[in-house]
């Protein structure tokens, strides 16, 4: 007999359709517990990438690392506006990131050697060459390195880049001051020609070539070179300097004031501006007006031994002969070989009566001039012998033997 399936009985007590519920719930207590075990194991790894996303979110998230490529743009952005400092310190950091990038490495290269920090260019100019020995750029950032301080070895430098047979105007440049320094001027004249014709941008280029120009009294065209260098950047400070020494040099010194104070108003801090302005007005003999100008050089750096050097200098003109030892001792304390800070003390030490220290610095000067600076060289041996006429225990002392003269091409005048 069948049952009416409607009257089926169904107990509290059957499991028919509670087991699957209770499956369903032991699974999610299973998933829950392995969810917050996992919870400090993924803190614990992508806990940076949490904590800057917190910082984030109240605004107090520490800048990103610029790549390599932004940092070295940077630097060109700067280098080209004229902060050459600053440029410096981003390609160094661009070099840093990438210590095997040619394109780095030469530029930051570059800007050192603008800065007058050879010592430091020339390892990066080896490493290129190490790096990338069919690369142009790294002979011709050690023969620039070279070119003033070695321009013997600088020559076969630049020539073994010259050899790769890529035409490349630094090459050539470099080539130009190094010849000019050994006193080989047509060969300078030739490679400069060469340099501007390879690249007529080349601002360096154009400033290398206005050297063999200034030496074999070609002044207009070296002056037209340094032109063509402003022209071509008229943000960058050197070419300035150099132009406005080549018109001290021709005694023009009211084109010379005007190109230091064009530089101070693309650089109104310019240090090295306002101590060119002392030195200008000091060699006109208008003491007082230099004087303030050295005086805002230090001002802006204190510790600018070339201005400290020309204060002296100026004391020492007016006889104020201790303030002009003061400012010679603190010229030598930072760092500076310049002659006037030793024998200009010598003679002031002398003035005042001091024989034994006079003696003693002005011998030391004699050591440490360069032979071919004749007017120098007489001003000490002047003054070493007039402390053996007048100084008493100094009487028939012998004097030191002068160095004889040595043909040395002249510094270079746009140098400084």
């Amino acid at each position: 007999m069948f049952r009416d399936p409607h009257k089926i009985k169904r107990h509290s007590s059957q499991r028919l359709f509670r087991q699957p519920r209770q499956r369903g719930y032991y699974v999610f207590l299973v998933l829950l517990a392995l969810l917050i075990a996992a919870i400090p194991l993924l803190v614990s790894w992508q806990f940076n990438t949490l904590q800057l996303a917190a910082l984030q979110v109240v605004g107090f998230a520490p800048t990103a690392t610029p790549f390599a490529s932004e940092r070295a743009q940077r630097g060109q952005l700067l280098f080209e506006s004229g902060d050459i400092r600053s440029a410096a310190l981003f390609y160094e950091q661009a070099v840093r990131q990438q210590p095997e990038n040619v394109n780095y490495l030469y530029e930051y290269g570059r800007t050192l050697l603008e800065l007058d920090r050879t010592d430091e260019a020339l390892p990066l100019a080896e490493q290129i060459i190490q790096l990338a020995p069919a690369d142009p750029r790294g002979y011709a950032l050690k023969a620039s390195a070279l070119m003033w301080s070695d321009p013997a070895n600088a020559i076969p430098a630049a020539q073994a880049g010259e050899e790769l047979g890529i035409p490349f105007a630094p090459l050539q440049a470099a080539m130009a001051v190094a010849y000019t320094n050994i006193g080989r001027y047509q060969e300078a004249l030739q490679r400069a020609d060469l340099a501007i014709r390879i690249d007529p941008l080349d601002a360096s280029a154009r400033r290398a070539y206005s050297y063999p120009l200034i030496y074999t009294g070609r002044y207009n065209e070296a002056i037209a070179q340094l032109e063509q260098a402003i022209a071509i950047n008229a943000n960058f400070a050197a070419p300035y300097f150099e132009l406005a020494s080549l018109y001290r040099s021709i005694q023009n010194e009211e084109m010379a004031v005007a190109i230091y104070f064009r530089v101070l108003e693309i650089e109104p801090n310019n240090a090295r501006a306002y101590l060119r302005l002392c030195e200008t007005y000091a060699a006109v003999g208008q003491f007082q007006i230099a004087e303030g100008y050295c005086d805002t050089a230090l001002d802006i750096d204190p510790d600018y031994a070339s201005a400290h050097r020309m204060r002296g200098q100026l004391r020492y003109s007016r006889r104020n002969y201790e303030g002009a030892i003061e400012e010679f001792q603190e010229c030598l304390r930072l760092g500076s070989d310049e002659i006037e800070c030793y024998y200009l003390r010598g003679l002031a030490h002398y003035a005042l009566g001091d024989c034994d220290v006079a003696w003693e610095v002005l011998n030391e000067a004699l050591a440490r001039v360069e032979p071919n600076r004749t007017q120098v060289v007489q001003a000490i041996n002047i003054g070493l012998e007039n402390i053996t006429i007048r100084c008493a225990g100094y009487q028939g002392r012998t004097l030191p033997t002068p160095i004889p003269p040595t043909p040395i091409p002249p510094t270079p005048i746009g140098g400084t």
